[in-house]
């Protein structure tokens, strides 16, 4: 064939060779964010776990619970779970809960509840995290207030049992994402009037618990 003229002020390309490792850790390492982003990022501290071996129903009723309290205030609650003196109530996730004079505390619908030690013990070491990522950037601990918690799907964790008669069941686990964005507040946070607690009824924590899909349009 022709002899090509060789251009020696061309910019030399060094080679992409592609792999499934720099694919794996260039798309995990870009996709670490938040659901979220805090409008005042300086004033903000975050902490998320990922994959966790803890039961996403738990874990989604105890971020319900503790979404908008003070990190004391949170804190608190999870060791006086832990000991049994308060309950987790069950307000999406009420199938098989069962009903604990505790939860009244709460004015909880149906008086549903109950004690995940090993979710609360995992939710209560990310706020300890998170305290101490604020510490960090030099925010008051004593004003942070959880801003923002929430608790997604993980890949369920696939096993096997084997039954009756030479089958053979699933046996999964349901893992979950947990993510937690604390705010220091500008002023202290008030304390709710009690007088006139909102009372939720069983109609309307059913109603709570179904989204509408679908319907399309008229």
């Amino acid at each position: 064939g022709r002899l090509q003229h060789r251009d020696d002020t061309a910019p030399f390309v060094e080679p992409c060779y592609y792999s499934y490792r720099n694919y794996h850790n260039n798309y995990y390492n870009n996709m670490v964010r938040y659901s979220v982003e805090p409008e005042v990022p300086e004033k903000t501290s975050k902490t998320r776990g990922s994959h966790l071996r803890i039961h996403y129903k738990h874990c989604r009723e105890i971020a319900h619970m503790t979404r908008g309290m003070s990190i004391d205030k949170a804190v608190r609650f999870c060791e006086d779970v832990m000991a049994f003196k308060t309950t987790v109530t069950f307000s999406r996730h009420t199938g098989g809960i069962g009903h604990h004079a505790q939860a009244k505390q709460h004015k909880a619908p149906g008086n549903a509840g109950r004690w995940p030690v090993k979710a609360m013990r995992v939710y209560r070491d990310l706020l300890t995290n998170a305290v101490a990522n604020a510490e960090v950037k030099g925010l008051d601990t004593d004003r942070l207030v959880i801003t923002h918690a929430q608790v997604n799907r993980a890949p369920p964790g696939r096993r096997r049992t084997y039954r009756a008669h030479g089958r053979i069941g699933k046996y999964a686990s349901q893992p979950c994402h947990i993510e937690i964005i604390l705010t220091e507040t500008s002023d202290p946070v008030e304390k709710m009037d009690d007088d006139e607690p909102l009372r939720i009824t069983k109609k309307m924590a059913a109603k709570r618990r179904f989204v509408k899909v679908g319907g399309g349009t008229k």
